[in-house]
């Protein structure tokens, strides 16, 4: 089974929607994994919201420090996002690097945004990681 490392800055919206995705929809090809470059503190409570919709549930998962997967080697590794990209320390092992950069939903918002004024954000930030990861089987050649 192919590992995979989805890197963003805050493991709390991006990376977890993507190892979301990546159980659900390919189950038994890929292990996927999440973790950040500056984690926060949980999941970000909109993006539980948005994947329930979509019949995921990453209501479990939690914020990870890309340093815990020092000694873990990877088949790829997927920055989501553009401060991850630039920030990441280091990537490990021999594993491919490809970046995808998708927009911070919360941050698209605004602050204080309404769930009403968010969550079409959301969701359309979920839809394009879930194409994303629609395409690690040929990346992945799986």
């Amino acid at each position: 089974m192919k590992k995979v490392l989805f890197l963003c800055t805050g493991n709390s919206c991006r990376s977890q929607m993507a190892e979301g995705w990546a159980r659900a929809l390919l189950g038994g090809k890929v292990e996927p994994f999440s973790a950040g470059t500056a984690p926060g503190d949980a999941v970000d409570t909109r993006a539980v919201k948005v994947m329930a919709e979509a019949g995921v549930d990453i209501s479990g998962g939690r914020p990870k420090d890309v340093s815990e997967f020092k000694d873990k080697e990877f088949d790829l590794i997927v920055t989501v996002c553009d401060n991850a990209s630039r920030t990441c320390p280091a990537y490990w092992g021999k594993g491919r690097k490809l970046h995808r950069g998708f927009d911070d939903p919360g941050t698209v918002a605004g602050k204080g945004s309404s769930d009403g004024e968010a969550l079409p954000v959301y969701r359309r930030v979920r839809d394009e990681i879930k194409a994303l990861v629609l395409e690690l089987p040929g990346i992945l050649e799986v």
